[in-house]
């Protein structure tokens, strides 16, 4: 791997900024069309964690047969050449069969799993492509470029849905094949050797899984742990937000969805600096530091009634968050070979999306148990088990071997 180039990354970022274009739109546009077909909120909730639900089983299989896939092409563009492509379609589809629940279901599941096929091996270039010093870096990058990708999508596809319901899912496609087809034809994916691609050792998914449960260090369950813990607690705080500003504090949905979107721009703004600090000082460290300050943000949280402040909690938080997710993916690789970067992608997606079905259930339940504000409690509970799993996991002398 060469030193580190910004060109490179932001070519490389074009994977995360098609992915990124298109759900957004998905999460916008799609509950109101079937909740005009009359279907339930539970149901039209259900239907829309079928994304995380086929995240959970297809990502780690296909990030895995990634490591292993070999053709002229290379081992992670097969996959977005087939992925991308599918997801489009079906996506493109959508709005055209609205009226018609098993068309429009069958229209939702045919994105998803297009999606799922090239997501794990266009994010695996993280780690193919970049030395593990370097990886942090390169992740806040190609998060910057995803933030870009999602505001864009937000702003253009409500625009465009008012000219006409088809459009934001026509352009949001074909941006989205624009975005991977630059990929496809600028990002170069390092050889891999002949003799050692065919050998029988090549470790796949159950073996990395294997590798991470067995043995007496059990950092790498500790760090998948902790991801699943800690995105159960965003995700809680996500998924209810809204419905706590417009109980506890008085406010329209719209406004609510406002002050969240400071946390999303904090997030932003702060990808590339949050890398460059965990490049400074390491990845666990920094994470562990955004970790505290986003339990203490949700405790302070829990007492705020002025919008207004907790507009600012909330942008401070989410420069918090930043710490926490631009590192984990980065640090997830180093728990494993260079041969296995797909498969550890796909664990870790596999972690985020058990996290994004537990959460919001979990969250539901301690709402309809206790109150609104006892999300800000709950989020904080699994920040600080989070945070826990973190401090038991021991540095590795392989990082350093590696970088």
């Amino acid at each position: 791997m060469d030193h580190f180039s910004y060109r490179k990354t932001f070519l490389v970022g074009f994977g995360f900024f098609g992915i990124s274009i298109i759900w957004p739109l998905f999460n916008s546009l799609i509950p109101p069309m079937l909740e005009d077909l009359g279907l339930s909120a539970v149901v039209v909730g259900f239907i829309m964690t079928w994304d995380n639900i086929i995240n959970m089983f297809v990502q780690p299989y296909v990030g895995s047969r990634s490591d292993r896939t070999r053709t002229r092409f290379g081992r992670r563009k097969p996959w977005m050449m087939v992925g991308a492509p599918l997801a489009a379609l079906f996506f493109i589809l959508v709005p055209f069969v609205r009226e018609q629940f098993v068309l429009i279901a069958l229209m939702i599941l045919g994105t998803n799993v297009g999606m799922a096929l090239f997501r794990a091996p266009t994010i695996a270039y993280l780690g193919d492509l970049f030395r593990p010093e370097d990886r942090s870096k390169a992740n806040g990058v190609i998060n910057l470029m995803g933030g870009v990708a999602s505001a864009i999508a937000l702003f253009a596809g409500g625009a465009l849905y008012k000219m006409g319901v088809p459009l934001p899912f026509i352009i949001g496609s074909g941006v989205m094949l624009a975005a991977i087809l630059i990929v496809l034809l600028w990002v170069k994916e390092p050889e891999v050797d002949a003799e050692e691609s065919n050998q029988q050792d090549q470790p796949g998914l159950l073996d990395n899984l294997r590798q991470i449960t067995s043995g007496p260090d059990k950092s790498g369950l500790l760090l998948l742990g902790a991801i699943l813990f800690w995105f159960v607690g965003w995700n809680a705080m996500e998924a209810f937000f809204t419905i706590y500003a417009r109980n506890v504090l008085d406010i329209d949905v719209g406004t609510g969805t406002q002050m969240l979107t400071a946390f999303a721009a904090t997030f932003v703004l702060f990808a590339i600096p949050s890398g460059l600090i965990a490049t400074r000082f390491g990845r666990k460290p920094v994470i562990i530091t955004g970790l505290v300050g986003m339990f203490l943000g949700l405790v302070v949280g829990f007492f705020i009634r002025n919008p207004t402040l907790l507009l600012v909690t909330l942008a401070i938080m989410g420069i918090l968050w930043s710490l926490v997710n631009i590192n984990s993916l980065p640090m997830v690789y180093d728990l494993g070979s260079e041969r296995s970067i797909g498969a550890y992608t796909g664990l870790y997606y596999f972690s985020s999306s058990a996290a994004a079905i537990i959460g919001p259930i979990l969250g539901g339940w301690t709402i309809d148990l206790v109150s609104h504000s006892a999300i800000w409690l709950f989020s904080a509970v699994f920040i600080v088990l989070a945070a826990l799993a973190m401090l038991r996991i021991k540095p590795r002398a392989t990082v350093v071997e590696d970088a």
